[in-house]
């Protein structure tokens, strides 16, 4: 007796699809891939109503570089605060690490006239040093990671008061200036815009595509789904109009800024290291299922430490980065900065569980809060609002992760 196989997954849809076969296909697609493309889907969506709302001074090439300056902080704690949930733990303690760094920074470069790359490093050393004692406490002694960061929550801020003296305390060197306002310089004939900031956006197409193209391929050599060739093209359309796009707005204005290099480099490596290194896999693992990790041999109290110091680190980096932006430390920097990091890395996918979320994820999510409140901003809406709706977006897509994990269970 002879068993035939019919393969009707998308992955077999041949490639000259008729356009009403598309559409189920794209459909089914969406629906299979609901969390890692529904946020995607929404910020388009926010970004084209206030575009529209705010007659188009949302996309003015000065208020994307602003907008980029002014969310590039929340981005790299959202990249850190990401591992941690998805590690199965939260990290409230970010927000004063940051004001701590950058006080800290302020009084090597300003009271003491330290040369601030030094300063800079030691600042970072100050947040590994902050973030490994906590993943001690954390892994080591079983400390539940919510009180271990709510105590360094109180203690770092405590800290701040003592190093300013209750006082703000600035300017900064001109160098570490750069790091929260610089833009890469000018060269290259005339062409009306910022001739390197286009060749970065010709070479991010690039790599772009490349990344997807060999994604694709691994993915069909170990016999997973993959999107249909022609919404696969159309994905990579996309991709490229909206680097594109991108890039032409910040060349046509003073080109793209420094810290947006620094985002970029950790948004590849960060990526990197969840998508294809062991250690990505062991945080992803310990989150998911800690006891099945733990048989599979994964040394869990390791990891979760690693993931505190590393976090440590990224909160001084943002540290340092708002300090650099408001020339100057103060000890009210870096108020509910963990909360927005919290928001953005679950509005960007991740799960209150643990075991689910990208970096990429978190960046979208805290582009979503970004955007909002730059919009609402743009229309003069009152603070009071923008935190109901930014409440309401947090719980939408909470609530979307719970409706999305009995729908999956069903």
């Amino acid at each position: 007796m002879s068993t035939e196989v019919t393969d009707k997954s998308p992955a077999a849809a041949p490639p000259g699809a008729s356009a009403g076969g598309l559409l189920p296909l794209v459909l089914d697609g969406l629906r299979r891939n609901m969390r890692q493309y529904g946020m995607l889907i929404a910020l388009g969506l926010i970004i084209a109503l206030f575009a529209v709302w705010t007659d188009g001074d949302l996309l003015l090439p000065r208020n994307v570089s602003n907008l980029v300056l002014q969310n590039s902080y929340i981005l790299i704690l959202a990249i850190g605060m990401m591992l941690v949930i998805i590690a199965g733990h939260i990290d409230l303690s970010v927000g004063s690490l940051t004001a701590f760094t950058g006080a800290f920074a302020a009084v090597l470069t300003v009271q003491h006239g330290m040369s601030w790359p030094l300063a800079l490093v030691l600042c970072l050393m100050v947040g590994a040093a902050a973030g490994a004692l906590q993943g001690f406490l954390i892994a080591q002694l079983g400390i539940p990671s919510f009180i271990v960061t709510l105590a360094g929550m109180l203690l770092f801020r405590g800290l701040t008061e003592i190093l300013l003296k209750g006082q703000t305390l600035g300017p900064f060197p001109d160098g570490l200036q750069k790091m929260g306002n610089g833009f890469l310089p000018e060269t290259g004939p005339e062409t009306n815009y910022h001739n390197i900031t286009l060749l970065l956006g010709l070479a991010l197409v690039v790599f772009a595509v490349l990344q997807e193209v060999r994604d694709r391929r691994r993915e069909q050599e170990f016999s997973l789904q993959v999107l249909p060739r022609n919404i696969f093209l159309l994905k990579l359309v996309a991709i490229v109009a909206a680097i594109l796009v991108v890039t032409l707005l910040l060349a046509s204005y003073k080109g793209a800024p420094i810290v947006l290099l620094i985002l970029g480099a950790l948004i590849v490596g960060y990526g990197y290291v969840m998508r294809n290194a062991v250690f990505g896999r062991h945080i992803y693992a310990i989150g998911g299922n800690l006891p099945a990790a733990k048989l599979s041999g994964v040394k869990d109290k390791k990891v979760t430490f690693l993931v505190f110091l590393n976090m440590g680190v990224l909160a001084a980096l943002a540290g340092l980065v708002v300090a650099a932006r408001l020339n100057a430390a103060s000890p009210k920097a870096g108020l509910n900065f963990e909360l927005e990091a919290i928001a953005s890395s679950f509005i960007g996918g991740a799960s209150m569980s643990g075991g689910v979320g990208t970096v990429l994820g978190a960046i979208i999510g805290g582009l979503v809060l970004g955007v909002l409140n730059n919009g609402m901003n743009l229309l003069s809406v009152g603070t009071d609002w923008q935190q109901v709706i930014k409440g309401l977006a947090l719980l939408a897509a909470v609530g979307f992760d719970v409706w999305n994990k009995r729908r999956s269970g069903s």
